[in-house]
């Protein structure tokens, strides 16, 4: 009868009913949307080094995704929730207990007779399992697996925000040291300026303005010498920090920002593409836990029933342990009846579905800044590559108009502060076109973690990545799983 009445109760708790809701998806109103091109090919996923397909700055990133304490934090929180939910999800199944002992005690009468009794048993129990007759334990476990799939890609949002991190103080780093060689390249013509302009002073072909200018032309440098030198070493430190270790031994960066290469990453893409964002991936798994939690919330309203049983053998006798007729077993169903606390119960409910509704707002939130992350992004893009065109142009210009005052000073035809002048010009014009150029290429990075990584139309030159849609690499190389390879208990 016993083995009747358990049979019957697990079939039911398998086919409990849930109270949690139907999830379904936010409809989000699109702001900052941007204007897809039309599709000429599929669109694929790129790996970072695809985008990032420089030789040192593939060095520095592979270091930085093995040694980032923040990224290395964020994996030990993935493995935490991921144990947590495999603590959930196995109370879904009875926990089953093999039990054996045995007594010997010895009892003595005022007669001065003693006895010596012994006891063995062998036991097989269940202890207390919840028949999920209410989907209280599966929703339990629901929200167990979302939260850990948010946290996965909470993982993911950092991997990619580290790898930015990374290429922008690699490019910052790059740029100030072309700073710092042209500021070195530019105080030696200083020098070389004011010697000479102080040798014709002293030769009265030169005025004292003509000398002065020269002096203050050199100091300037001087100034802009000492101020690349410190940012070239707080860039070095930056970068450090980022990595979480040391550079390579013997490393060495690209001499100028023209010699690194990055792709641009597609801007033709389609909106969907923004479903692959972590942070919009996070934020609907956080939405489903929520959902599933008003599920856990509504069944602590019903009762809870548990079952205890326990099955095996005991004789007096060790060797007859075994024996027919050393048969016990014990059946106890317990229930749970909320009855006082019924009023907090039913505010336990309100304030899981008000929670439900604070996930659905910041779910919305998240779509709508990604919108604005990637049409920033694209604007940022366009008006920076327009910008350094017409900078180089204008560099161009500048060389032209320098070139000019020298011939025409060294001629005589001109003096000395119209040469100087336009010095000064190519001078401000040359680091100009480094930060227009840098500027760009943060742009590049921006639109690269506007779009949730690289994404290509299967048009661009350096070739898709390696990666296929809904799986992503971490730091080791190691696909890891992602929420399309978790298969979820309807």
């Amino acid at each position: 009868m016993h083995k009747q009445l358990l049979a019957v109760g697990i079939t039911a708790a398998l086919a409990g009913c849930s109270l949690a809701p139907d999830y379904q998806r936010p409809d989000v109103e699109t702001i900052n949307a941007w204007t897809p091109a039309e599709q000429q090919a599929a669109v694929m996923p790129l790996g970072w080094e695809a985008v990032f397909n420089d030789a040192a700055l593939q060095q520095l990133i592979k270091l930085g995704l093995d040694s980032n304490k923040d990224l290395q934090i964020a994996l030990l929180n993935v493995d935490l929730y991921r144990k947590q939910y495999q603590i959930q999800r196995a109370d879904l199944l009875p926990s089953l207990t093999l039990d054996g002992g045995g007594t010997r005690s010895a009892t003595s009468a005022f007669s001065g007779d003693s006895s010596i009794a012994s006891a063995y048993s062998v036991t097989a129990g269940m202890t207390s399992y919840e028949l999920d007759l209410f989907g209280k334990v599966r929703n339990l476990k629901d929200e167990a697996l979302e939260t850990y799939l948010a946290q996965e890609q909470t993982r993911r949002s950092t991997q990619l925000t580290i790898i930015a991190n990374i290429a922008t103080a690699y490019l910052t780093w790059v740029a100030d040291t072309e700073q710092l060689v042209l500021a070195q390249e530019n105080l030696k013509i200083e020098d070389d300026n004011y010697r000479l302009v102080t040798l014709r002073y002293d030769q009265g072909i030169d005025s004292s303005m003509v000398q002065a200018q020269a002096q203050a032309s050199y100091e300037d440098m001087l100034v802009t010498l000492s101020q690349y030198q410190r940012l070239v070493d707080q860039d070095r430190y930056a970068l450090v920090l980022l990595l979480g270790t040391e550079l390579p031994e013997g490393f060495t960066p690209d001499e100028s920002l023209e010699d690194v290469k990055i792709a641009t990453v597609g801007a033709g893409l389609p909106s969907t593409l923004l479903n692959q964002r972590p942070d919009i991936l996070a934020a609907e798994h956080t939405l489903r836990a929520a959902n599933a939690n008003i599920g856990v919330a509504r069944a602590a309203l019903f009762p809870s029933i548990s079952l205890t049983a326990n099955a095996g053998t005991q004789s007096s006798e060790l060797s007859g342990l075994f024996d027919s007729g050393s048969g016990a077993w014990s059946f106890a169903p317990s229930i749970s009846l909320p009855i006082f606390n019924s009023g907090a119960l039913r505010r336990n409910v309100e304030v899981a579905e008000i929670e439900n509704k604070i996930a659905v707002k910041q779910y919305e939130q998240a779509v709508q800044s990604a919108f604005t992350d990637v049409s920033d992004a694209l604007t940022a893009l366009t008006g920076y590559a327009s910008e350094l065109e017409n900078q180089n142009r204008a560099l161009k210009s500048y060389q032209r108009y320098f070139d000019l005052a020298d011939l025409r000073y060294q001629s005589g035809v001109d003096s000395m502060l119209t040469r100087l002048d336009a010095q000064g010009s190519l001078v401000s014009s040359q680091q100009a076109s480094i930060t227009a150029r840098l500027a760009l290429y943060q742009a590049q990075i921006d639109l690269y973690r506007a779009l949730g990584g690289g994404w290509d139309q299967g048009l661009n030159k350096t070739g898709a990545g390696t990666l296929m849609e809904g799986h992503y690499s971490d730091q080791s190389g190691e696909t890891r799983i992602s929420n399309t390879d978790i298969h979820r208990e309807q």
